[in-house]
């Protein structure tokens, strides 16, 4: 069952991170927070009678081929054809492209209700949407005319083929071909796997994102170009021509998310599958996708938040309902009255972790968010801001994806733990959630391409910029509230951390002088989790003391959760930051330097 909250929600854009002051900017002052709470409103609606219902059918049903097609879970189609009725999907599009030219900011949430009543089932329009962006940023008019607009319609779906069989993560031993024919028009062979929706029976077409490499190109990324691949193909005049040679090999049967088909897609093998090179401009695959690539990463991270957030409150709910056992202060009685286990203080533990590591990896994800919108907005009137929140946007992208996707698990990992045994059947939706959340570590990037791409390229763009802004923004907290009556403790424990993590980030600096870039690749993920723990402590505090001064506004238990969730990643999560700096420092290469015979003698 699909659970929300809403209030936390409102508070976070609202009066912690001020997302209203997008409206005061021309980009944005079309809308207000009233339209915009209305589509909040009517996005939960839509999810919670719709696709949320879908959620365990889909799960149990997944998806099949019949006649080299996919076929979908009962009810998807009529989904599909109501998200578009509402027009979710193009709220953050640009209007010139059709869409509500809406923040990113409010985009965050709509995307979290989504995924979270209904994960398998938004991985249909999310990558539509991605492709979608990347088509209006870099498409050429007629591309827009030809594709663009059919998928803000709903008619086309869209998806990104990267991977191919022989190489995961490396893209730049892509073998798919391209062979020019006349004009922007191309001749596609190759095989691309692991494509979320790469078939469905939700649209008449399917545009293709493909990365291939024109023949003479050079080897690697840099001669890598990146065409439309319609699976129907598109006359010059939109009207639909003959199948255009994408056929579905197979589709995974998956730990998780079974209602979304991941396939397996062999371009020409018949010597008919044409592809029009984006933009007409060749060579350029690689920048191009990254715009989509970021988009999604981004899109995962909010995954992961979908997914624990429900999970949460799906564990609080059966926590305050399931008798057993009696209080602690009368464990000697034994004919004191069973009660509800949210009295139990591992209980306790456990939802507290969950309820503040949602909130904080929401809020992460709401402040890049509203970074980038502000980068938008401010481009053309303050190139110096504007600046500051892409840098932002950059530097917290992994951290979002990684962090965000890592926890969605152990969060989903505690919901099963508080219900016990029950957590373990399909009688309660965390089993599910469980099995859904998995795959976000690992596509879009896995969470170690996100912890190189941290170290070895955010942490110094902009000369170092990035960071040092990062960092003079946690300074100047903490000596601003390090004094705090209630949450002063707190903080000065955050200071702490900061050191630790400039420690951490010099540990690193070190490494890279001495070319001992083998243990950097070894310490980046601890790196990683130390940057999220303590950009999320910094979250929870601020949030923490933005509640504390509006108790009397607000109900009282409401901004005591506020604090006591702050208080418990403080003393709970945070000290862990310390550990992993000990580890950073000290140098071990046992990992490194063990013998491949050493890990084991059976082969």
């Amino acid at each position: 069952m699909f659970r929300a909250d809403l209030r936390a929600i409102r508070f976070t854009l609202y009066d912690h991170l001020q997302v209203q002051q997008l409206f005061d900017l021309d980009a944005y002052a079309h809308l207000s927070r009233e339209e915009c709470d209305a589509v909040i409103d009517q996005c939960l609606r839509f999810v919670t009678e719709v696709t949320g219902p879908l959620n365990a059918p889909g799960d149990r049903a997944g998806c099949r081929i019949e006649n080299g097609r996919v076929v979908t879970p009962a009810g998807f189609r009529e989904a599909w054809r109501k998200l578009f009725e509402f027009g979710f999907m193009s709220f953050t599009m640009p209007v010139k492209a059709g869409g509500f030219g809406g923040p990113r900011a409010i985009g965050v949430v709509l995307s979290e209700l989504q995924s979270g009543a209904n994960t398998a089932f938004n991985m249909y329009p999310g990558l539509t949407h991605g492709a979608a962006d990347l088509l209006e940023a870099f498409g050429s008019p007629q591309d827009h005319a030809r594709f663009l607009t059919p998928m803000i319609e709903g008619r086309f779906a869209g998806t990104m083929c990267l991977t191919e069989p022989h190489a995961g993560s490396d893209v730049g031993a892509t073998k798919t071909r391209a062979r020019h024919l006349g004009g922007d028009v191309y001749a596609i062979s190759g095989t691309k796997c692991f494509i979320s929706s790469g078939d469905h029976d939700l649209t008449e077409n399917i545009v293709h994102l493909v990365l291939a490499r024109i023949e003479g190109a050079p080897a690697g990324t840099k001669g890598l170009s990146l065409f439309i691949v319609p699976k129907i193909w598109v006359e010059e005049d939109g009207r639909p021509g003959e199948p255009n040679d994408v056929a579905t090999a197979s589709i995974e049967h998956k730990l998780g998310i079974r209602a979304s088909a991941t396939a397996v897609l062999a371009f020409g093998e018949n010597g008919r599958c044409r592809g029009i090179l984006v933009g007409g401009r060749p060579h350029e695959g690689m920048r191009q996708m990254f715009r989509m690539m970021n988009v999604a990463r981004i899109a995962v991270g909010v995954q992961g938040i979908a997914v624990a957030s429900t999970a949460y409150l799906n564990a609080l709910a059966y926590a305050r309902e399931r008798l057993q056992g009696s209080s602690v202060r009368h464990f000697k009685d034994p004919d004191a009255p069973r009660v509800p286990i949210i009295e139990h203080a591992d209980v306790r533990r456990m939802l507290l972790e969950m309820k503040a590591k949602v909130e904080g990896m929401r809020t992460l994800a709401v402040k890049l968010a509203l970074h980038a919108d502000l980068a938008q907005a401010l481009a053309a009137t303050d190139e110096g801001r504007a600046a500051y929140h892409e840098g932002q946007v950059d530097l917290l992208t992994p951290i979002v994806k990684a962090y965000c996707s890592d926890q969605a698990f152990r969060v989903a990992e505690l919901a099963i733990q508080v219900y016990g045994g029950a957590g373990y059947v399909e009688d309660h939706p965390v089993e599910q959630y469980l099995r859904d959340a998995k795959i976000f570590s690992i596509y879009e990037g896995t969470n170690h391409i996100q912890a190189l791409d941290l170290v070895s390229r955010k942490l110094q763009s902009r000369g170092g910029e990035n960071l040092a802004a990062f960092l003079r923004q946690l300074g100047e907290f903490v000596e601003r509230h390090r004094v705090h009556p209630a949450l002063g403790v707190e903080v000065a424990a955050l200071g702490e951390a900061a050191g630790a993590l400039q420690r951490a980030g010099g540990a690193l600096l070190e490494f890279f002088t001495e070319g001992r870039v083998d243990e950097v690749t070894l310490i980046a993920n601890p790196f990683l989790e130390i940057m999220a723990e303590v950009t999320i402590a910094h979250l929870l505090l601020d949030a923490a003391l933005v509640a504390e001064s509006r108790r009397a506004e607000a109900d009282e238990d409401f901004s005591r959760g506020k604090v006591l969730a702050a208080k418990f990643y403080a003393n709970f999560v945070l000290p862990g930051v310390h550990a992993k700096l000990a580890a950073i420092v000290g140098g071990d290469r046992s990992a490194l330097d063990i013998p491949d015979g050493g890990f084991s003698t059976v082969r």
